[in-house]
C-alpha cells in the first residue's frame, strides 16, 4: 500500500512505537511491547491495532515471516523531527523562527558551549545561503 499521508505527525502512542522500532530497526508486536518496563508495557491488541493504523498512514510497513508480522519504520527520526518542528513553528509561533528561538532561549537553560555552537551554525548557514545566492546570480 502506498503511503497517503507521509506528512502526518504521529500521535503520542504512534511516536512511542516508532521510537521502539527506530531503536530495534524492526520488530514484531511482541518485540515492541517487551521494550517497555512491565509497569508501562502497552496492551498487545492495542499495539497491534495502532501498528495497523500506522501502516495505513505510511509510518510503518510489515513483512510476513511465517505467522508473524515484522514491522519496520518507513519514516526516519529526522523526518519526524523536521515535521514536528515545522508544525510547532506554524501552530504556536505563526511561522516566526525568531519567536521560536527567543522562546526557546528564554525558557531553556542554554550553556555557553551550546550558545557558541548555535552561533557557529547560524554563521555557517548564513555563509552557505549567501554562497547559494551569489551562485544563483
Amino acid at each position: 500500500m502506498k503511503s497517503r499521508a507521509k506528512n502526518l505527525l504521529p500521535t503520542r502512542a504512534e511516536m512511542r512505537i516508532l521510537q521502539t522500532l527506530w531503536d530495534l530497526g524492526q520488530g514484531t508486536v511482541e518485540d515492541v511491547i517487551n521494550q517497555h518496563s512491565p509497569a508501562t508495557r502497552p496492551n498487545y491488541k492495542t499495539t497491534q491495532t495502532i501498528l495497523r493504523i500506522m501502516e495505513q498512514k505510511g509510518l510503518v510497513r510489515h513483512e510476513s515471516r511465517g505467522r508473524v508480522f515484522v514491522f519496520q519504520p518507513c519514516v526516519t527520526r529526522e523526518k519526524i523531527g523536521r515535521l514536528s518542528v515545522q508544525n510547532l513553528l506554524h501552530q504556536n509561533f505563526g511561522g516566526s523562527t525568531t519567536e521560536l528561538m527567543v522562546n526557546l532561549l528564554e525558557t531553556t537553560r542554554v550553556d555557553e558551549k551550546e550558545l557558541k555552537e548555535l552561533e557557529s551554525l547560524i554563521r555557517n548557514y548564513r555563509k552557505q545561503k549567501n554562497g547559494d545566492t551569489k551562485a544563483g546570480s
